[in-house]
């Protein structure tokens, strides 16, 4: 990794960073790239592709920078983006992709990161766009993908999504995954406060009445919970949900109550496999004596298992 320093070859003028967008889903990111693309400006973009010790942010992680200065994203808890911004824009001035470190082992004896570590960043200077509106396009399909960078080439094109974020020999590959979707079985309280919150939380959330299928809103980045108070209510509707791709399925109620409702789906044809998918009873924390408070324990659930399962 190399920084490429300031020469008299700099241009004179670099435009000043301003955060113009305060997100860290990767989506949004690269949809902020693709905007500023159609709208005739050049756009780089930073992407976090080496850690050293710890680090506020997963290897993959994006900033885009337009060329006028604005930009988003976070490739560390806040304290360097401004600077990659401005690496960004020099690269954009010099019409060249550069990689810059940060912390541990970097020129730039002024930033210090509060983890201690060090980061490396790779800017790529996009001169179209079709790479990340292919990832967009897929992502609005709800299908994961993956963007394939080669320094040396310069180049970024659209790839099958990998398990994770890695360099694979010269070329560094980066995953995109759906937003979660969260669908809700139930017209209860509990089910008003899990929509709400999980909103909030910037989840994709249908809320279903009982005997409503839910199996067609389903898919592997889908958690499905279930919120009903009557055990026959919700047995339909929790069998579909057992045979559903879903990454979660969780259920409403407690221990006594799980022990029935795995003694009901066993007398059905349930295996061992399909009943230990259902996460009950539901929530990471408990027990709960109020809707919010249940709200917030089953939406932190779903993220823990989303990330066990994805990382």
């Amino acid at each position: 990794m190399s920084h490429s320093a300031i020469d008299v070859s700099t241009p004179a003028f670099i435009p000043g960073s301003v955060r113009a967008l305060a997100t860290d889903d990767p989506a949004e990111i690269l949809g902020f790239a693709a905007a500023c693309l159609r709208e005739g400006g050049d756009v780089a973009l930073a992407t976090l592709v080496e850690i050293r010790g710890g680090a506020a942010r997963a290897l993959g992680s994006h900033v885009a920078v337009a060329a006028d200065g604005r930009y988003c994203g976070y490739v560390s808890g806040g304290c360097v983006e401004a600077a990659v911004a401005s690496e960004a824009l020099l690269a954009v001035a010099e019409g060249r992709d550069r990689t810059v470190m940060f912390g541990d082992g970097s020129p730039f004896f002024d930033i210090v990161l509060p983890c201690g570590g060090g980061i490396s960043i790779a800017i790529h200077l996009l001169r179209e766009g079709t790479a990340i509106e292919q990832v967009l396009d897929r992502l609005r399909n709800r299908q994961p993908a993956g963007l394939r960078y080669n320094p040396e080439r310069q180049s970024l094109r659209l790839v099958d999504a990998p398990e994770r974020a890695c360099w694979q020999a010269d070329d560094f590959l980066t995953i995109y995954r759906p937003r979660t979707r969260l669908v809700i079985s139930g017209q209860t309280v509990e089910a008003s406060a899990v929509a709400r919150l999980g909103a909030a939380s910037d989840f994709e959330v249908f809320v279903r009445a009982a005997g409503r299928s839910i199996v067609e809103d389903a898919d592997a980045f889908t958690a499905i919970v279930f919120l009903h108070h009557d055990l026959d209510q919700e047995a339909p509707v929790l069998e579909a949900a057992l045979g559903s791709p879903a990454f979660y399925v969780g259920a409403l109620g407690s221990t006594r109550t799980q022990r029935r409702r795995v003694e009901r789906l066993r007398e059905r044809g349930f295996c061992s496999d399909d009943l230990s998918r259902i996460k009950a009873p539901i929530g990471i924390f408990g027990p709960t004596r109020d809707s919010t408070s249940l709200a917030l324990s089953i939406l932190a659930d779903v993220a823990a298992c989303r990330l066990a399962t994805y990382g």
